[in-house]
C-alpha cells in the first residue's frame, strides 16, 4: 500500500460521511454504554429509518465524549450541539430538532467549560470517530505517522523526534521515552518485543481503559513505530480481563489493521513486519509492575524481580523488551506526524505535552479530560471539574491513586507536573484524581488505600507483605478509638521501612497517602488519638472496646 492508497481509503471515508446533512453520534464507550447508550443508538436508527432520512443523517457510534457524569451523551454535527442524559424516550424529539431549535432539557451548554479548557491529543478523535472502523481513524490521518516513519525517517530518526519531544512515560514514573527507547535499541538481539501496559489497576482511573475502547488504531500505531524505531516485530497488548469492551475492540482494531496491511508482514510494502497479540490479566494489581506482567504473559505467577537487570536488556523470555503505557503509545503518532519540536511547545520546561486524567470524586464533572502539563489543580477541580459537589468545601485531591498522595487546599494553585508534584510528596501516576471535600475523613482515606496495596501485594517480599498489614492494622486502630500517641511515630517508622526495602514500586509507594495524610491533616490523626473524635463524623469511635 502507498500513502496515496491510504489516504484515499480515509478521503471516501470522509467524503461518505460529509455526504450526510447531519452526523449524530452517540457516545458507546463503557460509561455510557452502563447508562444504556446503546439503547438509545437503535432507537435513533430506528427513527431515522422511520422518518425515511437514511440519506440525510447518519447515526454513528463514536468514543467517549468525556463528561461522564452527564452519560448518555449524543453529539449532532455540523452544528456542535451536545445533548446530556439521552434515553430511548428522546429519540424522535432529537431528530425532529434537527434543522431547528435544540432539544433545550438535554441541552449541555452549561458545561461548556469542562470541553473549551482542555487540549486533546490523546483523546483528539475520541468522540469523532466510529473505534471499530478503521477507515475512520485513517480518515483522520490514522497511518500516516507510521508511514512516514516508515519511508522517511531512519528507527534513529524516529527515537530522535521521540527524544526531543521531552516524552515521558506516562505509566507513573515519567521516565523519558526517548531514553528508554534508545537502550533498547542499542541491544543486539535478532528478537525483540514491545509491550503496551493496560494493566490499569488504580480505584477511580479509567483512562486508558476509555482510549482503547474510543481510539484503538492510535495505540496500535503507536506500538508499531516504537516497534521499528528499537528493531522489534512482536508486540503485546496486556490489558485486565475486566475491561470486556477494551479487549474485543482491541481485538478488532488488530484484524483490521492486518486486513488493511498496517499491521503484520511487509508493512506498507517494506521489509518491515509487526504483529500484535492480546494478552489477558487477571486484574492483580501487581501486573501493572513491568516485570510482574512480563511474567505473567510468560505464563507464571505475576511477581517483581530485582532491577537491575531491566527489562530493556532482559525482557519477555530472556530477550530485550520496550514496555510503555497506553497513553505514551497513544502520543507517539501525532508526535511522528507533526514532530518533536511542536509536542515540546506545549507543557513546562521539563514536562511537556498534555496529560489524561480520569477526575472522579466529589466533583461536579466526572470524566476523562486532557489538560496541557503545568495547568493548575485550581482549573482542573474548579475550571474543568465545576467545582466540589453540594457546594462543599474542597479538602484535598489524591493524584496517583494508592500509589499518590494526598494534596491539601492550600496547594490548589499548583502546576500539575513531576516535578511539582513530588515536591508536595505525591505522584502523577497513571492520571487518577479522586476529589475528596470536608466530608472526607483523611485517617480514613489513608486506610482504605493502605487495605488496597495489603490486598494486592504480591507477598514476594517481607517489607510489603507484613509492612503493609501493620500499617493498615494501626491505622484501624486509631479511626476505631484506640490509637495511642506512639502510633504517629511508629507509623512514620513502618512507612520509611516499606518505602525504602520493598522490592518494587507496589511496596514502595503503598506508604504515599499515609505519609501524605500524616503531613498535612495531623490535625486528624492528633483528633482521633487524643479526642477519640473523627472530625469528619465518618469514623465509628469505639475506645472503650
Amino acid at each position: 500500500m502507498t500513502i496515496e492508497e491510504l489516504q484515499d481509503i480515509g478521503k471516501i471515508e470522509k467524503e461518505k460521511q460529509e455526504g450526510f446533512k447531519y452526523r449524530i453520534h452517540v457516545c458507546v464507550a463503557a460509561g455510557c454504554l452502563s447508562s444504556q447508550s446503546g439503547l438509545v443508538k437503535e432507537a435513533l436508527e430506528k427513527e431515522v429509518a422511520r422518518r425515511g432520512l437514511e440519506s440525510w443523517a447518519l447515526v454513528k457510534g463514536v468514543g467517549c465524549l468525556g463528561l461522564c457524569t452527564a452519560g448518555p451523551m449524543v453529539a449532532i454535527e455540523p452544528d456542535g450541539l451536545l445533548y446530556q442524559g439521552v434515553s430511548v424516550s428522546d429519540a424522535s424529539d432529537i431528530l425532529e430538532a434537527l434543522g431547528g431549535p435544540p432539544v433545550n432539557r438535554l441541552d449541555c451548554s452549561a458545561h461548556l467549560p469542562f470541553f473549551a479548557r482542555q487540549r486533546k491529543i490523546v483523546l483528539e478523535n475520541c468522540g469523532h470517530i466510529d473505534p471499530e472502523s478503521i477507515e475512520d481513524y485513517v480518515a483522520e490521518g490514522g497511518y500516516e505517522g507510521l508511514y512516514n516513519a516508515l519511508r522517511t525517517m531512519t528507527p534513529a530518526g524516529v527515537i530522535e523526534q521521540i527524544t526531543k519531544s521531552g516524552l515521558r512515560g506516562r505509566g507513573g514514573a515519567g521516565f523519558p521515552t526517548g531514553l528508554k527507547w534508545t537502550a533498547v535499541s542499542k541491544t543486539k538481539s535478532n528478537v525483540k518485543f514491545v509491550i503496551c501496559n493496560a494493566d490499569e489497576g488504580d480505584p477511580g482511573a479509567f483512562m486508558d481503559r476509555s482510549v482503547l475502547e474510543s481510539d484503538p488504531h492510535r495505540v496500535l500505531e503507536g506500538m508499531a513505530i516504537a516497534g521499528l524505531a528499537v528493531g522489534a516485530n512482536y508486540g503485546f497488548v496486556y490489558v485486565r480481563a475486566e475491561y470486556p469492551l477494551a479487549v474485543k475492540r482491541i481485538r478488532t482494531a488488530i484484524a483490521r489493521a492486518e486486513r488493511l496491511g498496517v499491521l503484520g508482514r511487509n508493512i506498507f510494502n517494506t521489509t518491515f513486519s509487526f504483529d500484535v497479540t492480546v494478552r489477558l490479566g487477571a486484574g492483580a494489581f501487581v501486573c501493572g509492575e513491568e516485570t510482574a506482567l512480563i511474567a505473567s504473559i510468560e505464563g507464571r505467577r505475576g511477581s517483581p524481580r530485582p532491577r537491575p537487570p531491566f527489562p530493556s536488556e532482559l525482557g519477555l523470555w530472556g530477550y530485550p523488551t520496550l514496555i510503555n503505557n497506553v497513553e505514551t503509545f497513544a502520543n507517539v503518532p501525532p508526535i511522528i506526524r507533526k514532530g518533536g519540536a511542536w509536542f515540546a511547545s506545549i507543557g513546562t520546561e521539563k514536562s511537556k505535552g498534555t496529560k489524561v486524567f480520569a477526575l472522579a470524586g466529589r466533583v461536579n464533572n466526572t470524566g476523562l479530560i486532557e489538560a496541557p502539563m503545568g495547568t493548575t489543580l485550581r482549573e482542573i477541580v474548579f475550571d474543568i471539574g465545576g467545582g466540589v459537589t453540594g457546594d462543599r468545601k474542597f479538602k484535598a485531591i489524591l493524584t496517583g491513586g494508592p500509589s499518590g498522595g494526598c494534596i491539601p487546599a492550600q496547594f490548589l494553585d499548583m502546576s500539575m507536573d513531576y516535578e511539582s508534584l513530588a515536591q508536595v510528596g505525591a505522584i502523577m501516576g497513571s492520571g487518577g484524581l479522586i476529589v475528596m471535600d470536608d466530608s472526607s475523613c483523611m485517617v480514613d482515606v489513608a486506610k482504605f488505600f493502605i487495605e488496597f496495596c495489603m490486598s494486592e501485594s504480591c507477598g514476594k517480599c517481607v517489607p510489603c507483605r507484613v509492612g503493609t498489614v501493620q500499617i493498615y492494622n494501626l491505622l484501624k486502630r486509631i479511626t476505631e478509638g484506640g490509637g495511642k500517641p506512639s502510633d504517629i511515630e511508629l507509623l512514620e517508622e513502618l512507612c520509611d521501612l516499606v518505602k525504602n526495602t520493598s522490592l518494587c514500586g507496589l511496596g514502595q509507594t503503598a506508604p504515599n497517602p499515609v505519609l501524605s495524610t500524616m503531613r498535612y491533616f495531623m490535625d486528624e490523626y492528633k483528633a482521633h488519638i487524643e479526642d477519640k473524635v473523627c472530625p469528619a463524623g465518618t469514623c465509628h469511635m469505639n475506645p472503650t472496646e
